[in-house]
């Protein structure tokens, strides 16, 4: 069973139980944000790669957590902009190519021996694929990670409503392009 988040952070105070703490973290989050991460980046590798950026990030600035939020949205929230930081720097080296970073994401997906969905589930994956990259990750906290709006306004530092209406449109591009490759 896991620790509490209140018990990690006591240990962590402690500077001999900060690394016990800092393990017992990992431990208990380490797959919830790989696939936060994944869901966004697609990739195995790039987001084994954040994860462990995320890790670090917050390996240096666990003292420093002032506990105004969950450690949960705190770690969601490094997380998400390590997601965010890296595919912009991904459109950045894509730049001067033909390709869009969606598309190769795309193709990526198409090759990677890792992913084990069905062809519905890839079918799903490239239409996300398709949203502006905040779209994408409001529709994947929502529907993938089943997360409340609050939660998640929380770790995106935004507004209920703005996420709702993000949601809300995702969903319906989503549909239009399910439907359309259906027909």
């Amino acid at each position: 069973m896991h620790p509490t988040d209140q018990e990690i952070l006591t240990m962590a105070q402690i500077p001999r139980q900060r690394e016990e703490a800092f393990s017992m973290l990992v431990e208990k989050y380490r797959q919830r944000l790989y696939w936060h991460l994944r869901k966004m980046v697609i990739i195995h590798e790039d987001a084994d790669d954040l994860l462990q950026n995320t890790f670090i990030k917050v390996w240096k600035n666990l003292g420093n957590f002032r506990g105004d939020s969950a450690l949960f949205t705190w770690l969601y929230r490094i997380a998400t902009n390590e997601a965010l930081n890296h595919l912009n720097k991904k459109r950045t080296e894509l730049l001067n190519s033909f390709d869009d970073l969606e598309s190769v994401m795309s193709g990526q997906l198409d090759e990677d021996p890792l992913f084990n969905g069905d062809e519905i589930q890839k079918r799903l994956q490239k239409s996300i694929l398709t949203l502006p990259d905040k779209q994408r990750l409001v529709f994947n906290m929502k529907y993938f990670d089943e997360m409340k709006y609050e939660e998640m306004a929380e770790i995106l530092n935004t507004s209920v409503g703005a996420l709702k209406a993000s949601y809300f449109h995702a969903v319906r591009k989503i549909e239009a392009l399910i439907d359309k490759e259906l027909f």
